[in-house]
């Protein structure tokens, strides 16, 4: 179901509070990935152009939640932030709802930037707890959820916020709605044939979403480490290759599952090998049993022209995880490729989602996110959509039908 689109709404004279997911990684006081606040701009551009004013809040980083800590503040943030809406923005704490913070969002006015502190200041946004949400509800006219990768957790802001501010509008914003309009409908309306990737470390994390999947796509490629615990189902040898004993029952489950609804899954059929992960080591390529002593860090060029070959003709590709140790040279040579593979069946019509997280990251490194359909923000949250799993932070946002029934 669509949801109700913040430019559909009247802002002039309206104070807007934004959920947004600003929640990204800091280097020595700089932010090293700002894609989450670029993305989110043209939510606050569509509100300040339309005469209204921002109140801007998300999480960072993993504070107590007893107060302000100087460590986890959002004012790298703000600075950022400034920089890309060319006008000020204020930050106003030290915490949320503290008097001060309360008197700054109430006297702001038309134009004005708000960024509030780290939500996480306060132990009760974790909890959900409506008490908090209410406070916070004071803040706006009208409640924007722009946060994807905060979508699937029950924090107040997220969830209690929302019903705490009903009668008033309750919207999605432009990076949401992208998100929603992707991968909701690549999993519901795929253009044929539909292929998913799916890699990273461990089966455990993304046996739910190959479960649902199984039921949506025409092909599985499994890499990355979770590759040797199917193998080992397959009763292949898999060296000291990282494999979950305890989940391989399960995977020849999928394996037998994946057979009978006619699923063509594919597993590495050779792999880069070394003794250990570290850069400038010795490899070699075996496969697809790993001899003992040696683990798998990459998929092999024999698995990358095959995979590039299914690909070349896919209509619709979801990726999420990497298929290799992409971080340690030279085992992500595999993962820049794909995602080259990837973007060049974009560029020729194909339609290509990355799941956030290591994949986002991936593809940014191998230069091609650009080139993609779409790279999403949310790797929790992506991968929950995958699962099939239902959003209830997006329950008490008004559906689109909801504002036309209203206006007949």
């Amino acid at each position: 179901m669509a949801k109700r689109f913040i430019d559909d709404v009247d802002v002039r004279g309206k104070r807007v509070f934004v959920r947004a997911d600003f929640n990204v990684p800091i280097e020595g006081g700089r932010i090293s990935d700002d894609r989450r606040i670029r993305l989110t701009v043209p939510t606050l551009t569509s509100i300040l152009s339309r005469g209204g004013s921002v109140v801007v809040a998300s999480h960072m980083g993993r504070p107590e939640g007893k107060g302000y800590e100087a460590g986890e503040s959002m004012e790298p943030v703000r600075a950022h932030l400034e920089q890309l809406l060319g006008r000020p923005v204020r930050l106003v704490g030290p915490t949320p709802t503290h008097a001060d913070a309360r008197a700054a969002v109430l006297a702001s006015k038309p134009g004005d930037v708000i960024l509030l502190e780290n939500l996480r200041f306060e132990k009760a946004e974790k909890k959900g707890c409506p008490d908090f949400a209410k406070q916070l509800a004071e803040y706006g006219d009208i409640y924007c959820n722009d946060a994807f990768g905060a979508c699937h957790r029950t924090d107040s802001s997220m969830h209690a916020l929302p019903l705490a501010m009903a009668g008033k509008p309750r919207v999605v914003g432009h990076l949401l709605r992208r998100e929603l309009q992707y991968l909701q409908g690549v999993l519901d309306h795929p253009a044929r044939p539909f292929v998913a990737i799916l890699g990273g470390a461990k089966v455990s994390d993304k046996l739910p979403a190959l479960r649902n999947l199984l039921d949506r796509v025409d092909t599985i490629l499994v890499g990355g480490a979770m590759a040797f615990t199917f193998l080992r189902a397959k009763g292949l040898g898999t060296g000291a290759s990282r494999v979950e004993p305890a989940l391989v029952d399960d995977a020849r489950a999928i394996l037998e599952l994946a057979a009978a609804k006619g699923i063509s899954f594919h597993l590495p059929s050779d792999f880069v090998c070394a003794q250990q992960l570290a850069a400038g080591v010795d490899t070699v390529v075996e496969g697809p049993a790993i001899p003992d002593g040696w683990m798998g860090l990459d998929i092999g060029p024999r698995t990358l022209a095959e995979w590039a070959s299914i690909l070349s003709n896919a209509g619709t590709v979801m990726w999420n995880g990497p298929v290799g140790a992409f971080e340690t040279p030279p085992f992500d040579a595999a993962t820049f490729a794909l995602a080259r593979a990837c973007a060049d069946r974009a560029a020729s019509g194909g339609i290509v989602v990355a799941g956030g997280g290591d994949t986002a990251a991936a593809v940014a490194q191998a230069g091609v996110a650009d080139r993609f359909s779409h790279v999403s923000t949310g790797g929790g949250a992506s991968l929950e959509m995958m699962e099939g799993k239902a959003f209830v932070t997006l329950d008490s946002i008004e559906d689109a039908s909801e504002l036309a029934s209203a206006r007949v």
